[in-house]
């Protein structure tokens, strides 16, 4: 799908991965409709740190991903939706998962039925590698079975297959893209690596941490925006589900050990059983087969291997270095 000269719609765009990816497509010379989540604040979440230059250059449209008519009229007029909305922190899954429920699985129905009734010619729905469970065999491909070992990793789930039933259904133009653990300036710091760097940039050399073994494919987020527009982009992704991945796995305590060497500190890691999930919750072992990404449509991390996630991660470091962005956050405070 030529993307040029057609209205495209970011939900979800005031979040980590969603802001980013809404300043790439201004950056490409897109139309871009911003749907952000309604606050009495008026605040445009991480779209309120972009350049004057991308705020002016977009349209925002407030709203709730929950609401149906509010999504249709935020869609009406759109011909592509990157849909990004979503509840994702795995902790505070546990403690409100029909919360999760009504936002990933009811947010994207709604989505779903807007977009085949407004005839749009391209949904790029997001998934994630949470969906996977614990890895049986790895790399993993986008045939792994799915294993929901979390309430959001269930609604995820649950939100993949409500898509590909409109695609079988109603011929509806969806592609899912299936990024893993995506990191970069921005995230929130219920993520591990914000946690690390946040800690260690606000003085801590005690550093407090869940699992240190679990290892992880940290896709840093520039790849990841570039991914939802290839995905976009491309025919032979119509109906397909397709890994986003840097084809790297580190453990958590490594990663730990990188930030602290790239930050140059000395650190000691404390457990921190508030952090842990239960043994049969936790995903101990990510990898993405990238094949499929490579083969539809040429898809490759700029920020792949060892090399590049040390890349990607002294870009990160240097944002949240930022004193106007670190004071944003409370590294001693443990987010669910």
């Amino acid at each position: 799908m030529d993307l040029k000269g057609k209205k495209i719609i970011v939900t979800g765009a005031d979040g980590f991965i969603g802001s980013h990816l809404t300043e790439e497509l201004v950056v490409r010379g897109y139309d871009v409709r911003a749907f952000v989540f309604y606050n009495s604040f008026n605040s445009w979440g991480w779209l309120d740190h972009s350049s004057a230059e991308i705020k002016r250059s977009i349209e925002v449209f407030p709203g709730d991903i929950r609401d149906p008519y509010r999504v249709k009229k935020a869609m009406d007029a759109c011909k592509a939706v990157f849909h990004l909305a979503a509840l994702v922190a795995i902790p505070y899954s546990y403690h409100s998962p029909d919360a999760y429920i009504d936002t990933n699985i009811k947010g994207t129905l709604n989505v779903l039925q807007a977009a085949r009734e407004l005839e749009v010619e391209k949904v790029v729905h997001t998934s994630t590698s949470e969906v996977y469970g614990t890895a049986r065999y790895v790399p993993i491909p986008e045939e792994h079975p799915l294993q929901g070992q979390s309430p959001y990793a269930a609604s995820k789930i649950g939100a993949d297959q409500l898509a590909l039933s409109f695609r079988h259904s109603f011929a509806t133009p969806v592609s899912i893209i299936r990024p893993f653990n995506t990191y970069g300036p921005r995230q929130s710091a219920r993520a591990v690596i914000p946690t690390i760097i946040t800690q260690i940039a606000q003085g801590g050399r005690k550093i407090k941490l869940g699992a240190l073994t679990p290892t992880r494919d940290f896709n840093y987020v520039k790849d990841t925006a570039r991914g939802f527009i290839e995905v976009a982009k491309s025919e032979a992704a119509l109906g397909e589900v397709v890994n986003i991945g840097s084809d790297f796995e580190i453990s958590i305590g490594e990663t730990a050990q990188m930030i602290a060497d790239i930050m140059e500190v000395e650190i000691e890691i404390e457990m921190d059983t508030k952090r842990l999930r239960s043994d049969k919750s936790e995903v101990e072992r990510l990898r993405a087969d990238i094949a499929k990404a490579v083969r539809l449509f040429g898809w490759k991390p700029d920020y792949g291997g060892k090399n590049g996630f040390r890349k990607g991660l002294q870009e990160t470091v240097v944002w949240f270095q930022n004193a106007d962005y670190l004071k944003m956050y409370k590294a001693d405070k443990y987010n669910l």
